[in-house]
This record gives structure tokens, sequence and C-alpha cells, in this order.
């Protein structure tokens, strides 16, 4: 069944508004922003399923939006269905590591910097601490490895075209992989490490370009894959695959 939990909502207000809607057997925070300059409205699946963002005109009301998300029932259902089922971070799971498997094991030890290791031919995430703390260290494991990489790669990538970035910060971000702002600081989501070393050399590239080229035209994708010749490959990778990786649940 698809349902709605209407909020309460404050006469005149213009911010976002949120309801939880239940819908493919999930219930998943649905956020609804105004846009004075939108004539339409937009339903869209945040990467890896687990919200919904909609856009509306100024000034459409509560019932227009119900009729809106009634007939969009069937795709969104069918959508969600089709999405990688979420997996979770536990001991004894996966994780992947530049695209390498690794079985989460704990040490036992309240203290120790986690480590990856080849323990009887198997590749292994050792991770210290207190069981209910597993999913922050694997996090924190893992935002210091794509720190790292991005790093690495940037300076590459920069020297190549003689720029500098002003930072370089690593976050959980759901609507991109990575961004630029016209200061030169570039955003990366540290989930990125668990792609293939070569997508995260793409993404590195794409936003090092935006240092030339502040837009998504013919020159900025020609200097995109003039640092990284694997552009396109890392883009079907991508497209394939990010949503599963957004779909990691490490509190679960």
């Amino acid at each position: 069944m698809f349902g709605l939990k209407k909020p309460k909502r404050a006469s005149g207000h213009r911010g976002p508004r949120g309801r939880d809607i239940a819908v493919a057997g999930r219930r998943l925070p649905l956020v609804i922003r105004e846009n004075g300059r939108a004539t339409r409205m937009t339903l869209r699946i945040e990467p890896g399923g687990k919200a919904l963002k909609m856009s509306v005109p100024t000034g459409v009301t509560d019932p227009e939006i119900d009729r809106f998300l009634h007939r969009h029932h069937g795709w969104l259902t069918n959508k969600l269905r089709a999405l990688p089922k979420p997996a979770t971070v536990e001991e004894g799971g996966l994780i992947p590591i530049r695209d390498i498997p690794h079985r989460i094991e704990r040490t036992g030890r309240v203290r120790g910097v986690s480590e990856a290791k080849v323990v009887d031919g198997e590749t292994v995430l050792l991770v210290g601490g207190a069981p209910e703390h597993l999913g922050r260290r694997v996090i924190d494991y893992l935002k210091k490895q794509a720190k790292s990489d991005l790093e690495q790669a940037v300076a590459r990538h920069s020297a190549d075209l003689d720029r500098q970035a002003a930072s370089i910060q690593v976050k959980d971000t759901k609507s991109r992989w990575g961004s630029c702002s016209a200061g030169g600081r570039l955003s990366f989501s540290w989930r990125i490490v668990m792609a293939p070393d070569y997508v995260l050399d793409y993404l590195a590239a794409h936003e090092v370009a935006h240092l030339k080229e502040m837009n998504h035209g013919p020159r900025f994708w020609t200097l995109c894959r003039h640092l990284c010749p694997r552009t396109d490959d890392a883009k079907s990778w991508l497209k394939k695959h990010g949503s599963a990786l957004h779909a990691i649940d490490f509190y679960p």
C-alpha cells in the first residue's frame, strides 16, 4: 500500500516540507522543496534508495502533491524494487575497498588502528573497539583511505594542468560524488574508495578539470578524458554500481 503521513504546515511556510512515504515494502523520508522557477513537479530517488526528494512550483498545495504521488505510485515502486538490496556492515560481512572484498573481523581490542591484511589467503579488515562502534570504525578507516587516495590523484592531475586546489574534503554526500566550488575547494564522497581505482581517479580528474573549466561543455570533457583516459568506463561503472555503494548501511 502506498501511504502518506502528512505533516503539520504553518500558513505561508516556504521552507522544505517533510513526509514519510510507505512504498515497495519500506518507509522512506520525502523532502519537498518549492522552486519559484519550476513549472512542474519532479520526484527523485536519492542514491541508495534511502530517501526521496520532490521539487514543486511555488504555491502547489498538499492535495496536488498527493495526487502527483499517487499517479506515480507504480513508477516509484518499480524503481525502488530494481535498486540493489541494502548491504549492512557487520562482523563477518564483506566490505569493498578499492573494489576488493574485505571480510570484517573484530580484533577484540578496545584500542588500535583499523588495518587491512591478508590472512590465510583472504583479505581482511581488522577493526578494534566495542561491537557497537564497528560501523563508525569502518567509516573512519574508509575516510582515511579515501582522503589519501584522492589527495594523491588530485595532486597528480593538478600538476598536469598547472592548477592548485584550495582544499580537499571528504563527506558522505548523497546527491553527487564530487564538487568544485568557484574558489577551488574540492569535495568528494568518501564512499568512492569502495569503487575500483580507475573510478576514483576519474572522480579526481573530473573535479580538477573544473579548476579550469567550470562547466560540462565539450572542452571540459576533452580535458577530463585527457587527465583520465578511462573516463567513459568510470562513468559507466558509477551509473551501474554507484547506488549499491550509497545503499551500504554502516549502522544496521
